[in-house]
C-alpha cells in the first residue's frame, strides 16, 4: 500500500505546498543545523526530494533512496532542474542498497518511519540505517508528534491548498494505535476532480521509537520539539 500510495502523490506532491521550493529550502536551513560540514548524507526517505535537494542546494554530497519509484524518478529530475546532482535509488529502508559505513549522516524525515507497522519492521530498518552509517554518524528522524495524537486520536486534518486551488485534506480510521489514511485531492473543474489515496501508519510514540533505536545499537538519542515542523530525533555525531 505505501509504495502504489506515495506512486500516486509522485506527480502532485508539490503542489501540497504553494511555494515548494519555500519549504525546501526553510527544512534544509533546520536539518543543516545537525548535519556537519562536508557530510555524506543519505536521505532514505526521500520521495521527490523535499529534503534532499534542499541538503544538495546547500552544498552537501546527499544520496536518495525511497520505497517509491516513481517519487525517486522525480527526485532526479527535481534536483537536476535546480542544477545539482541527486543520485536517487528504489529501495525499502528495510534493505538499503549501500555497503556498510557508506555515510556520515542518515536521515529519514516527515513521518516516513511510521509507514512501518510492526516493532520488528521498524527495528530493521534502524539496524539498516546503523550499518550504513560510518562510526560516528548520526541518525535524524522526524515523525508527527504521536505522543499528543494517541491522546486526541483526531479523525481528520484541515484542508489546505495549493497553487491552481488544489485543495488537499485527510480523513483517519483508527485501529487501536496504527490508523488508515485517506489523503483527499480536489483539483478545480465543473463538475471538481476527485482523488484519494490510502495509506497505513502506526502512531508510534518518542518512548517506542527511543527503546527501538537503543536495541537498534544506537546509544543516546535527543528529541527535539522545537527545532522541526515536526518532533526531530537525532543521535549524536562524533
Amino acid at each position: 500500500m505505501t509504495g502504489a500510495f506515495y506512486d500516486g502523490l509522485a506527480g502532485t506532491y508539490d503542489l501540497m505546498s504553494p511555494d515548494w521550493d519555500a519549504p525546501m529550502a526553510r527544512q534544509a536551513s533546520q536539518l543543516a543545523e545537525f548535519i556537519p560540514r562536508g557530510a555524506r548524507v543519505l536521505d532514505c526517505a526521500c520521495g521527490i526530494g523535499t529534503q534532499a535537494i534542499g541538503l544538495a542546494l546547500r552544498g552537501y554530497e546527499v544520496v536518495g533512496s525511497d520505497l517509491s519509484p516513481k517519487a525517486a524518478s522525480r527526485a532526479v529530475v527535481e534536483a537536476s532542474a535546480r542544477g545539482v546532482t541527486l543520485p536517487v535509488f528504489a529501495a525499502d529502508m528495510r534493505a538499503l542498497p549501500f555497503a556498510d559505513d557508506s555515510f556520515d549522516v542518515v536521515l529519514a524525515a516527515d513521518n516516513a518511519l511510521p509507514h512501518l507497522l510492526t516493532a520488528e519492521d521498524v527495528l530493521g530498518a534502524l539496524r539498516e540505517m546503523r550499518r550504513v552509517l560510518r562510526p560516528g554518524g548520526r541518525l535524524i528522524l522526524s515523525t508527527r508528534d504521536y505522543d499528543a495524537i494517541r491522546r486526541e486520536r483526531p479523525s481528520s486534518t484541515p484542508p489546505s491548498v495549493g497553487p491552481g486551488r488544489v485543495v488537499w485534506f485527510q480523513l483517519w480510521r483508527w485501529e487501536g494505535d496504527r490508523y488508515e489514511l485517506e489523503m483527499f485531492r480536489l483539483t478545480e473543474g465543473d463538475p471538481w476532480n476527485v482523488v484519494v489515496g490510502k495509506a497505513r501508519y502506526w502512531a508510534i510514540t518518542r518512548h517506542e521509537i527511543t527503546d527501538l533505536a537503543e536495541r537498534a545499537g544506537f546509544d543516546y538519542v535527543e528529541w527535539l520539539l522545537d527545532a522541526y515542523h515536526h518532533p526531530l530525533f537525532v543521535t549524536p555525531s562524533g
